[in-house]
């Protein structure tokens, strides 16, 4: 049995046909079609439920934030005034016993002493603070 046309090419009759069979293209697409057809309906449907009215957001409490700024000497500021590490030690165990517990936040110099850092840790973290973060600025990239 000889593959091919039982019409003469134009180049010869020896020659395969060098032209693309469209037909199989075309039934995967009208296939494809008739599937997107019948599930696009099935894609917007939602279940209408009428839910309850109910507000939530009274009983939220937001922590209070502390701000702890440590220099590039080493000097502690709390909320912006300076204090010594005794004085931060009280105002830390003060900071503990209050409901919701307010958050510490520690923005340290970039060429500041590990020392003052790790006792500003240390002695928040005695205190019973527990949540304690370090605030950064993104890098330029």
């Amino acid at each position: 049995m000889a593959f091919g046309s039982r019409f003469p090419s134009r180049q010869g009759s020896g020659t395969p046909m060098t032209e693309m069979n469209m037909i199989p293209l075309i039934d995967v697409m009208l296939v494809l079609l008739v599937i997107f057809i019948v599930t696009a309906p099935l894609i917007g449907q939602a279940i209408k439920i009428d839910l309850p009215k109910a507000d939530s957001s009274a009983g939220i409490q937001v922590p209070a934030k502390m701000a702890v700024s440590i220099s590039a000497d080493g000097t502690r500021h709390i909320d912006g005034k300076a204090v010594s590490r005794e004085e931060s030690r009280a105002l830390f165990a003060a900071a503990a016993q209050k409901k919701p517990m307010p958050e510490v936040h520690i923005y340290a110099d970039r060429h500041t002493d590990y020392q003052s850092v790790a006792q500003t840790l240390s002695d928040a973290g005695q205190s019973g603070l527990t949540r304690i973060g370090f605030v950064t600025q993104p890098e330029k990239k």
